[in-house]
């Protein structure tokens, strides 16, 4: 091989490598959303997602000017919900739900992270994702308890 050969492999080569990354790259909570916007939805589910890295719930709900919404509500990836016994067929499209989730830094957007789900009958589900940033509130069952005085 030449060298210009052998250099033009190299660069192809490490041009495949970072694009492979950046399709499995992930974000923590801290780069999109905002711990201090939390907000409250609540509507019908028009449509769900169960893909990597996060699984959507996608709702419509009525805004202020009693119009009809459909934000988009990030939750945990699909093994992590599976682990904690969600499955695809817990939410169903048409299901009446409220979720307690954060804001996109953004807040023209209408996507949020969602924390937990609440169901008409009072049943709850946590929907988040461990370990990416998001507020540590005690809603998370794998959140290590907070020692008295704040450590």
């Amino acid at each position: 091989m030449t060298m210009r050969t052998t250099l033009s492999v190299l660069l192809l080569s490490a041009g495949v490598l970072l694009a492979g990354r950046t399709v499995i790259a992930h974000h923590a909570f801290g780069a999109e959303f905002d711990p201090n916007a939390p907000i409250r939805l609540q509507g019908k589910v028009v449509r769900l997602e169960w893909v990597n890295p996060h699984t959507w719930i996608h709702i419509e709900t009525i805004n202020k000017e009693g119009q009809p919404e459909v934000w988009m509500i990030e939750g945990g990836t699909p093994n992590t919900l599976l682990r904690r016994g969600v499955t695809r067929d817990t939410v169903k499209v048409g299901t009446e739900v409220i979720v307690d989730g954060y804001q996109t830094k953004d807040h023209s957007l209408k996507r949020a992270n969602g924390r937990d789900v609440t169901f008409t009958d009072g049943r709850k589900l946590f929907m988040g994702s461990s370990g990416t940033g998001a507020p540590k509130d005690g809603r998370d069952p794998t959140e290590t308890p907070k020692k008295p005085g704040g450590r």
